[in-house]
């Protein structure tokens, strides 16, 4: 058969220069960072930057911030540094303040301040009421405000004197007199009739007509004018109270006129201090209070005098409660020392430290308390006026954040209460009054946040209009490249590392490269980078340098490297010992290794599978087992498709195919997903067609197209470097290589062993663009071109075009006896004539 068969082309393997980028450390005008000015911030994120300060500087409705593309530790920090160095502009900030409302106390009233008067407000009050604490029963005792509360007392004792005297007077003329019952320790007003000239219960007149003293006719009368006399004594009771009421208003209108010079006094000095008129409306309301709770005020001096004295009994928290506290002033937000924007990080984003709450003192029995001196305010608003950052997958599956939060946002207003409380009983259950909201909310999430927010939640467009998205990757140009040196000298600036030198720096740029999948590209993710950084920094301590080289870096990495490749070294292993059957040698026909890539969290590497393909008789077309097998993802589905699509442009055209082939990953028991094995898949069934025998020596990798194109893949590197272990592990013959797809020559930042191999001629790799150049190949023949209606004789394609042709034949045969027993098993159905 090899004699029959055209030859295919030398193909040239790649050259050692193709296969990675390496960094000049002669670009560099530093001997070592050591030279360099720190780099702040971030870099190469242009894009990125432009947005954050769109959001940042547009106070509008509705332009917060969400960020997306940043990975690593640090993000919540790294925003912080991109804000500072961004410096946006910062509205005026306030301090916010709640206070009692005296007309309805479970309505705290809320004052805002200038930033940094709060406190001094608070501090007043307190003073005020600690100097009127100490004045007021000054003023009560002096001699002028004696003598005019003891006339005042004076003239009450003589009108209720008056008052019973005439009462008196009145039943004495009915032989009635007033004296008084005890009952228990209390005495009250009684009325007794006179008999006799001795003045008798009224209880005892009974008696008295049994004994005959007095007739029952008498008696009748006497207890008929008691009756009359009794409802006097109640309206006499009421004049009473009344005249109490009087004199008692009168008293306390006098303590007030006498005190009524001191407080507003001490008030309006406050006022002329903080002249707002919010803060002026309060202070008439405390005033009010003041000379309306003076007994306060009066009793305080002997509480002080009491308190010294052992109680027997513990009291209850509302008997000890401070009755000045309803003064006292509750500084919420206190931004005095705040000289910047205020930027706050809440890495634990529950309801109470994002929205505030009120706290609750429990006063025995059962019963709770809370009033505006226990609300506490939350990082949204210490962060008023500036930012507030967000994990945003931290923040949705916290309980009630999300929803309250889009509820701040939308209205701009803030109303504090306490979320747990809605579900626990209160004696009190109070209502502060709302704070108006400026705050911007900069989410951090991934992409799969932001697009399921988008699609499903009404209002998140609304509420989040500057999407920031961090890129993965630069473009790798001198410029990024001193920014990346600038970046290290940061580093170890604040960390207090070794500095690097400029080979280090090289070397560091190259694994930033690989770490981006490209030549042309480097790393956005500087924590990764940093990780290296801070590892070769170790190793340059650990071995006495004092500067951190080249071979550093490379040591850093292998150990990274080392520390994360059990996994694949225990593979490796078992592909060794034959448990795992990989051949790297010799030819067979319908196998074939392809290359996939696994990764396990941070770390991948590639390993190879032997592909197989059957081909038989029939019309089932290409089975994947492992798609029949429910092992396989909707990419990879795809990609069998279209290998479908592809044998039907290249061979259907002349006749239908007819035939039942089978391809599966052998020795896979796990799912699969990816269309980067489907032009190795069609390999193995041109071969297994074709009974021509692939190369064993060679693995594949790329995607095709229908057209077949190979199209590019990821994880081109470790894909090579994945088979190239395998190779060495039995020995490297100079026959060993990949294939790869041409368009991905750009993403080559091969190890430099596999390098050196390929130097040595000991490891090839061939880069393709179309399927028939991986057939010449991995075959060593001609695949064929179809011209006039006929496929080139002496090729691959015309031993695939035969053998189908011939399976098509074995098909309408098959299908021609099976028709002439019974048109039903072909699926025609028989209708009889009405």
């Amino acid at each position: 058969m090899a004699k029959k068969l055209k030859p295919a082309p030398n193909y040239k393997p790649l050259e050692p220069s193709e296969l990675t980028w390496t960094c000049d450390p002669e670009i560099f005008e530093f001997e070592s960072t050591k030279n360099l000015e720190p780099v702040e911030g971030i870099i190469g994120q242009e894009r990125a930057l432009k947005a954050l300060r769109l959001g940042v500087d547009l106070y509008a409705p509705g332009y917060n911030i969400f960020v997306t593309g940043l990975s690593g530790t640090g993000k919540a920090t790294t925003i912080k540094k991109i804000l500072e160095r961004i410096s946006p502009n910062c509205p005026t900030l306030y301090d916010y303040a709640y206070v009692n409302n005296f007309s309805e106390p479970d309505m705290p009233r809320l004052l805002v301040f200038p930033a940094g008067v709060a406190q001094s407000f608070a501090n007043e009050m307190n003073s005020m009421i600690d100097f009127l604490i100490e004045k007021i029963p000054v003023v009560l005792e002096d001699e002028a405000y004696a003598v005019r509360r003891k006339n005042i007392m004076d003239s009450y004792a003589e009108e209720e004197k008056k008052l019973m005297l005439e009462f008196e007077n009145e039943i004495k003329k009915d032989n009635f007199s007033l004296g008084q019952v005890q009952m228990g320790q209390f005495y009250r007003p009684e009325i007794f009739p006179i008999i006799n000239g001795k003045p008798v219960p009224i209880q005892q007149l009974a008696e008295l007509v049994n004994a005959n003293v007095i007739s029952p006719e008498d008696a009748e009368k006497v207890f008929e004018k008691y009756q009359e006399y009794t409802i006097q004594l109640q309206e006499l009771f009421k004049k009473g109270l009344q005249l109490s009421r009087e004199y008692q208003e009168k008293l306390t209108k006098l303590e007030q006129e006498a005190v009524n010079n001191l407080v507003t006094g001490v008030i309006s000095d406050i006022k002329e201090r903080f002249n707002y008129p919010k803060v002026h409306e309060y202070l008439d309301e405390v005033k009010e209070s003041i000379l309306n709770n003076l007994d306060d005020f009066k009793a305080a001096g002997r509480s002080d005098q009491q308190s010294q004295v052992p109680q027997q009994v513990p009291p209850t928290l509302a008997e000890i409660r401070d009755p000045f506290r309803v003064y006292q002033v509750n500084v919420i937000l206190d931004n005095s020392a705040t000289k910047e924007c205020p930027v706050i990080i809440e890495t634990t984003p529950t309801y109470s430290n994002i929205f505030g709450s009120i706290e609750r003192v429990y006063e025995g029995g059962g019963a709770w308390y809370s009033d505006f001196m226990n609300i506490k305010a939350g990082s949204i608003l210490r962060a008023n006026g500036g930012y507030l950052v967000l994990n945003a997958f931290d923040a949705l599956t916290e309980p009630g954040v999300w929803k309250a939060l889009k509820r701040v946002l939308m209205f701009r207003k803030l109303e504090i209460h306490d979320y747990i409380g809605q579900y626990l009983l209160y004696t009190t259950n109070i209502k502060p009054e709302p704070i108006e909201i400026n705050t911007k909310i900069i989410f951090i999430g991934s992409d799969e946040i932001y697009y399921i927010l988008s699609e499903y939640e009404e209002d998140f467009k609304k509420i989040f209009k500057v999407r920031a998205d961090f890129d993965y990757e630069m473009k790798n140009t001198p410029k990024a490249l001193n920014d990346l040196a600038g970046l290290v000298r940061k580093l170890c600036e604040e960390e207090n590392l070794l500095h690097f030198d400029r080979k280090a720096i090289a070397k560091l740029a190259e694994f930033s490269a690989r770490y981006a999948g490209s030549k042309n590209k480097l790393t956005a993710r500087f924590a990764v980078v940093a990780d290296i950084v801070r590892e070769a920094n170790f190793w340059a301590k650990d071995s006495g340098a004092e500067i951190v080289t080249g071979d550093h870096v490379k040591i850093a990495y292998d150990n990274y490297v080392y520390r994360h490749n059990m996994l694949e070294e225990k593979i490796n292993e078992r592909i060794k010992d034959g448990t795992l059957i990989i051949d790297i040698s010799g030819e067979k026909v319908g196998e074939i290794n392809g290359l996939a890539v696994y990764s396990i969290n941070d770390y991948t590497f590639g390993k190879p599978s032997k592909i197989t393909a059957t081909v038989s008789a029939g019309s089932s077309g290409i089975i994947s087992i492992e798609r029949e097998a429910r092992l396989s993802g909707k990419i990879y589905d795809k990609g069998v498709l279209v290998i479908t699509g592809l044998l039907k442009e290249k061979f259907g055209q002349d006749f239908p195919l007819s035939f039942t082939a089978s391809i599966c990953f052998e020795q896979s028991y796990g799912g699969i997903d990816g269309d980067s094995a489907s032009s190795t898949e069609v390999y193995a069934l041109i071969s297994a067609l074709s009974g021509i025998p692939i190369k064993q020596g060679i693995a594949v990798t790329g995607s095709v197209n229908q057209k077949g194109v190979i199209q590019p893949i990821g994880g081109v590197n470790e894909k090579i470097e994945g088979f190239f272990k395998v190779c060495k592990l039995s020995g490297l013959d100079g026959n060993q290589g990949v294939i790869i797809p041409k368009r991905n020559l750009k993403d080559l930042m091969l190890d430099e062993e596999v390098v050196e191999a390929v130097k040595n001629n000991k490891f090839k790799i061939w880069a393709i663009d179309t399927i028939d150049e991986g057939v010449e190949i991995l075959t060593g023949y001609k695949a064929g071109k179809y011209e006039n209606g006929k496929w080139e004789r002496g090729t691959v394609y015309e031993k695939v075009y035969e053998r189908l042709k011939e399976l098509y034949e074995i098909s309408r045969n098959n299908g021609v006896k099976k028709k002439s027993k019974s048109s039903k098993q072909v699926g025609f159905v028989v209708k009889k004539k009405k």
